[in-house]
């Protein structure tokens, strides 16, 4: 037994995939500093949700439900609350899970020192899924930055933000949202 458990480990070892980057999990929301989230997103405080959907629907839910006429879509769209305007730009982010992978890698070595050949599995190194994210940055008149923890609009418009995730993930057809308004 003593003889086959380093054959065990190196097989666990090269069965294994090594996490370099794992995206975030958000269960509900999160409220972040932009840059900290995703490096290109504003300073700003940004509220981020999971966006589990294909790509550009959150754009096509946004220019239905506010019927923008693909104008302005996703910078400065005004919404009310509590008779104040408000004004939100969005961004899709895709933070990728990135993983090495073991065996492919040890097969290479192995072929290009036994049979020198040129590596066959390089492809196979490194696997990359895509997250996307949601990520929103509210702003009005008065303040430009209604989602810091300064803000006294926050609650309010944190409020409406829930409303609006709920609603984009729960509707599959988006002209529903125009006859809810």
């Amino acid at each position: 037994m003593k003889r086959f458990l380093p054959t065990i480990f190196v097989l666990v070892l090269l069965s294994s995939c090594i996490p370099l980057r794992i995206a975030p999990n958000i269960k509900d929301y999160k409220l972040i500093e932009g840059k900290r989230f995703k490096k290109g997103l504003p300073k700003k405080s940004v509220f981020v949700f999971e966006d589990p959907k294909d790509a550009n629907e959150f754009y096509d839910y946004i220019n239905t439900k506010f019927q923008l006429d693909d104008y302005y879509v996703d910078v400065q769209v005004p919404f009310l609350v509590s008779g104040n305007t408000f004004y939100f730009s969005f961004y899709e982010v895709e933070i990728p899970t990135k993983t090495i992978n073991l065996i492919p890698l040890a097969l290479d070595v192995a072929l290009s020192k036994s049979a020198d050949m040129d590596p066959i599995l390089e492809d196979a190194y490194a696997t990359r899924v895509g997250n996307w994210y949601i990520a929103l940055e509210v702003f009005s008149d008065t303040e430009e930055d209604c989602l810091s923890e300064d803000s006294i609009s926050r609650e309010m418009v944190l409020s409406y933000l829930r409303e609006l995730k709920n609603e984009y993930l729960t509707t599959d057809n988006y002209n529903e949202v125009v006859f809810k308004n």
